[in-house]
């Protein structure tokens, strides 16, 4: 293990926090919050460490896998240890533990809260809360990658360790390239919100705000009704941004380069969009023939909830946990798919449920032709059965850990419905759940031991499992990859 790089790319990564603070220490500063000291103390805390350990003198300035590894998992941490410092010195979260927790939501773009009050919070903690989503909405380490060949430093490892999806494509030749056209997209997108926002009459503060958490999909709101008391219009434009953000932000690259086909014809981009379709109309009908008496409202509802669950986003404009079963299922389905690969957003990914199915559909067809070699393909693309063999390692994994995270969190003594969503909620990024973490409630009422284990789920869901738990692998520190 090369130590010294690993801790010089974390010492970059604490500086580059400690900037990004900044804002909301000016927006601290102009609304002469109760947190101006807290944002100042975190900033000058994240430099000190920042620069101590970018110091550090590495053996070479390349990174392998062992060292990517490590970076990422570490620097997650790092960035959300250091994050909470502003939460907790303010008195935003009576306890260091929930401060953690609440920035750890942020920066996973999970979007679950322990704050039961968020509109007591003051004007720079609620922007530090949703600016950490669009931070780690295209990925904490994303933007440090773009600026490490300047450094001296190779990123893919790093880029490979952290980007979500079965397969870490490159849009571009050079690694550095790739992150600047990702995030030249995701400024654009976030921009192009932020004003259409402004013109249904929010504030510059609550555009923005909300802007960094439907484009990261990360759902903290500035008001306890989430989206519920803003008008139809603002609550339109967030649901398409939202389903915008869900999509493999690389596509966004290709419509630029004029290549509409080649978009349009993507088949998870298609399944994606099929599957909102088919859960709007299923949830719409359902309201509409129960809890609703117009049409109209039950298709709003149901379209901006659905874009919302399936992109992991989490914001809210009614109480979902108060309609129909069949309704509650289909969300609950929609937790455990989640967005495109390479989107914003989390859960298992739409081109895994993809591939499952056509691996279903092979083995039936090898039935009654056992002897056939069919090979899979997506978008006309053989898939190696190495990519194969990994998403079913990781769709048996996000069940298992599922399950057993189920297990220990119903030893809090709630439900089990109430327990299995707090999990998914965190596993796959979403925020809210259903019962005791609904969307009208938090996730305050939990231990601090459980609120440690769900800030680990949040971890293991954003990247995605293998990262993490290859991290604690003997042969990581072995030098054996």
């Amino acid at each position: 293990m090369n130590y010294g790089i690993v801790l010089r790319v974390l010492g970059i990564l604490l500086i580059i926090e400690g900037f990004l603070m900044i804002p909301s220490l000016l927006i601290s500063f102009y609304s002469q919050g109760p947190d101006l000291k807290a944002f100042a103390i975190g900033i000058l805390l994240a430099f000190f460490l920042g620069i101590i350990l970018s110091r550090k003198k590495a053996k070479t300035p390349s990174i392998s896998a062992r060292e990517g590894l490590a970076i990422v998992s570490f620097g997650w941490i790092f960035a959300s240890l250091i994050g909470a410092i502003p939460l907790y010195i303010s008195q935003a979260t009576p306890t260091y533990i929930e401060a953690f927790f609440e920035i750890v939501s942020g920066f996973t773009t999970t979007g679950a809260s322990v704050i039961s009050n968020v509109e007591a919070l003051p004007k720079g903690i609620l922007f530090w809360r949703s600016f950490t989503h669009w931070i780690g909405g295209m990925g904490i380490l994303v933007f440090t990658v773009a600026l490490l060949p300047a450094l001296g430093i190779g990123g893919f490892q790093i880029f490979k360790a952290e980007s979500p999806g079965p397969i870490a494509g490159k849009v571009a030749p050079r690694i550095r390239d790739t992150a600047k056209i990702l995030y030249s997209t995701y400024f654009i997108i976030t921009i192009i919100q932020v004003i259409l926002l402004l013109f249904g009459g929010m504030s510059i503060f609550e555009s923005l705000t909300h802007s960094f958490g439907t484009v990261g999909t990360g759902g903290f709101g500035i008001r306890n009704s989430s989206l519920g008391s803003y008008s139809s219009y603002i609550q339109m434009v967030v649901g398409v941004f939202m389903i915008l953000s869900g999509v493999n932000f690389s596509l966004y690259y290709s419509l630029f380069k004029g290549n509409l086909k080649d978009a349009w014809y993507n088949e998870e981009l298609r399944l994606y969009l099929a599957i909102i379709l088919f859960a709007t109309i299923g949830i719409s009908f359902n309201l509409y023939l129960t809890n609703y008496s117009s049409f109209g409202i039950s298709a709003r509802d149901s379209f901006f909830q659905v874009g919302s669950i399936i992109t992991t986003t989490g914001y809210s404009t009614a109480d979902f946990d108060l309609w129909p079963s069949f309704s509650k299922g289909i969300l609950l389905l929609l937790m455990f798919i989640g967005g495109s690969a390479g989107s914003t957003a989390g859960g298992m990914k739409v081109i895994r449920i993809l591939i499952m199915f056509k691996l279903i559909r092979r083995e039936i067809t090898k039935i009654f032709h056992p002897r056939a070699i069919i090979l899979l393909k997506n978008d006309d693309k053989v898939i190696s059965n190495e990519v194969v063999a990994g998403i079913y390692s990781f769709i048996a994994l996000y069940l298992v850990i599922f399950a057993l995270g189920t297990l220990l969190v119903s030893l809090e003594g709630v439900n089990l419905e109430s327990a299995a969503s707090s999990v998914i909620a965190t596993l796959s990024n979403i925020g809210p759940g259903l019962g005791f973490v609904g969307p009208t409630r938090s996730f305050a009422g939990y231990s601090q031991a459980t609120k440690l284990l769900l800030s680990f789920f949040m971890l293991l869901g954003r990247l995605e499992f293998f990262t993490i738990i290859a991290l604690f692998a003997p042969r990581t520190w072995r030098g054996e990859i």
